[in-house]
């Protein structure tokens, strides 16, 4: 029998969470130390009930983490400094990057390198694996250009 889906204002479980942001529940625990920000609601046994703006920022914690490649450190400065929407910490890490290159185009270029294609990830990847791909290639391919241009 299919699941119906939740209402986008529902609470959710960590179970629930976790399955979406594919994430292990006990980095989501974790984080919550780390992260005073996050504070789900607790219930019945202690019991985690996250609702949607802890899914939010939980998503917002987890791109920069693994997609922008921030350190706990770093996602806690920005914290720290009020950033608490998702919104608002893509923002900042937007005007943060003007000196970083850009890892979700299909090519790296720049003024005297030629245009370098990087292969697309599987089909079926989650959102987060996909990225740690991407991720993982761009680099692989900026060192192979480091090495090329770099002189004996």
């Amino acid at each position: 029998m299919a699941r119906r889906a939740k209402d986008p204002q529902a609470y959710r479980t960590i179970s629930e969470i976790s399955e979406e942001l594919d994430v292990p529940q006990h980095v989501l625990r974790f984080w919550e130390s780390k992260f005073p920000q996050i504070q789900p609601l607790k219930r019945n046994g202690r019991r985690r009930y996250y609702r949607p703006e802890d899914k939010a920022l939980l998503i917002g914690i987890r791109d920069l983490l693994y997609v922008e490649g921030y350190t706990i450190r770093g996602v806690q400065k920005l914290l720290s400094e009020g950033v608490t929407s998702p919104q608002a910490l893509q923002a900042r890490v937007l005007s943060d990057a003007s000196g970083r290159s850009a890892l979700d185009e299909k090519t790296l270029t720049g003024p005297d390198l030629p245009e370098l294609a990087l292969p697309e990830p599987e089909s079926g990847l989650s959102a987060t694996k996909a990225a740690q791909f991407r991720l993982k290639t761009a680099r692989a391919a900026l060192q192979h250009l480091i090495k090329e241009l770099s002189p004996l």
